[in-house]
């Protein structure tokens, strides 16, 4: 079974603990979502599965065509290489540079430079709106733009998962369900791993086979579609008890 294990990771910064003991799995070609409100530790956990912070305790693993890769520690660029891409809150685009040169600056790493003419056509036929602005500079564009663009970027990696943290950030309600929109008709295309930290909950779990529920720093519920109906108002009374 091809999967990323999150396994009793434990990480913060400097002597501030953030995650406490947190596990979770994301099998191939899911859509997990990590929910959970503000300050609750869903960036961290992201941070520390791409590498940006180190765990004090635990394991992150990669399991997949039968090897299994430890990515615990490793630095960032090593595990996008490994296949694990992130499409990153604030989406970060170098904004003098174009369209086109954003996508094929992340396509340009060792994992992917042998398929960049072929990743670059595809995100081009994903979001024909990239294929019209290819030529305009990143950091001209609206923030829904934006955040298409931070997704094909991530493409561009041939990643076998995509780690996505609050799309939703600084867009307006319209063009947020525009970006949600757009990811589930690609992973529902193209049957894309994912794993999406977002406060938006409703709209997340909409779109997840299951979710994660982190609170301080600790998973405190899972949710599993093909084990249990979870409704919107269960949804609230949960996201509502994790801020008192």
């Amino acid at each position: 079974m091809n999967r990323l294990i999150v396994e009793g990771v434990s990480a913060g910064y400097g002597a501030v603990a953030v995650l406490h003991d947190v596990s979770l799995e994301l099998r191939e070609s899911e859509f997990i979502a990590l929910l959970g409100t503000n300050g609750n530790g869903k960036s961290t956990l992201l941070n520390t599965v791409l590498g940006f912070v180190r765990p004090t305790k635990g394991r992150i693993l990669l399991e997949w065509d039968g090897q299994v890769l430890d990515l615990t520690g490793l630095p960032p660029h090593r595990i996008v290489n490994e296949g694990v891409a992130l499409v990153p809150e604030g989406r970060r685009l170098i904004p003098n540079l174009t369209v086109e040169e954003n996508l094929v600056l992340a396509g340009s790493c060792p994992r992917a430079k042998h398929q960049l003419a072929a990743n670059l056509a595809f995100c081009y036929e994903t979001f024909p709106l990239l294929r019209e602005r290819r030529a305009q500079r990143a950091g001209t564009m609206s923030g829904g733009q934006q955040q298409l663009l931070a997704i094909a970027r991530a493409l561009m990696t041939s990643p076998r998962v995509i780690v996505i943290d609050e799309p939703s950030v600084g867009l307006a309600p319209i063009v947020v369900s525009q970006v949600f929109d757009a990811v589930r008709d690609l992973q529902a295309s193209r049957q894309l791993t994912i794993l999406m930290a977002e406060q938006s909950f409703l709209r997340a779990v909409d779109l997840a086979s299951r979710a994660y529920v982190l609170s301080h720093g600790a998973i405190v519920r899972t949710l599993d579609r093909e084990k249990e109906a979870f409704s919107a108002d269960d949804l609230r009374r949960t996201m509502m008890g994790m801020a008192h």
